[in-house]
């Protein structure tokens, strides 16, 4: 498969670093695109072609992947709509439905949503897809790329707002946690690389008991809290402080915000 992905930034990175570490795609068969594309050295060291020619980079191409930021789109589709053709699209463009889509390239072309998060650099994303004109066969190929790179999940288009906060913002939702309990394993006695190993592999370990087992949190919960034991006092504690609520209120905000967007 021949891939090109238009606008390198940091999501256009990690997804480059997942395909090549996945050996999805072979170097010479993948093209990054970038104004200032001397900034992705490291890949044209690894035989990745870089240009900044949007028009060139998708030619030939069997999947193009749409990266760049919002605000760019509509100079980025003057130049390559009318180009595009018979070819597979992926955008991970915020807030620019399947239908807006359609309404400015080639019938010809078959439109995909996504919206994986950082993590697809080390093959481990949350990816929700959408599409509104893919046959079964089509479906079935990207939803094998994605298996590459981590775990994927078909929602309906309306749903992809809600799932780039829930997925993509929710990659820093996690880790504001992990920092948090880093500094609270340095006011208890650890350093703060102990601290740091320690808080990220407790969240590793606990997500995969979920995924894993399929439980309810609560379930999992109610291995470790005892009476009168330590944990329950611990959680009672940070629920008095507002954790939970604080952490769905934030979650709500930025769907109000996305919302706004479009």
């Amino acid at each position: 498969m021949k891939i090109a992905i238009i606008g390198t930034g940091n999501l256009g990175k990690s997804i480059a670093n997942g395909l090549l570490e996945a050996n999805v795609v072979k170097p010479k068969n993948l093209t990054l695109t970038k104004r200032n594309y001397k900034s992705l050295q490291n890949f044209k060291n690894l035989g990745v072609h870089i240009t900044a020619d949007n028009i060139e980079a998708i030619k030939g191409k069997d999947l193009v992947w749409l990266c760049v930021q919002p605000h760019k789109l509509e100079q980025v589709l003057d130049d390559i709509a009318m180009k595009l053709d018979n070819q597979i699209v992926i955008s991970t463009i915020t807030g620019v439905t399947l239908k807006d889509f359609a309404s400015k390239i080639n019938s010809s072309v078959t439109l995909f949503r996504a919206m994986p998060n950082t993590a697809i650099a080390i093959k481990e994303s949350m990816t929700c897809i959408a599409t509104n004109n893919a046959s079964e066969e089509q479906k079935k190929l990207v939803a094998n790329l994605f298996s590459h790179l981590g775990t994927s999940l078909f929602i309906d288009d309306e749903l992809m707002g809600s799932a780039t906060v829930l997925a993509a913002s929710g990659i820093a939702f996690a880790l504001r946690y992990v920092r948090a309990a880093m500094q609270a394993g340095i006011e208890i006695g650890f350093e703060s690389d102990e601290a740091q190993k320690i808080a990220a592999q407790t969240i590793k370990g606990a997500t995969s008991l979920i995924l894993k087992n399929n439980n309810h949190p609560e379930s999992e919960i109610d291995k470790v809290t005892t009476p009168l034991g330590i944990t329950i006092t611990g959680l009672n504690k940070m629920e008095q402080e507002g954790f939970s609520s604080a952490l769905i209120h934030g979650i709500q905000a930025s769907y109000h915000k996305i919302k706004m967007l479009k």
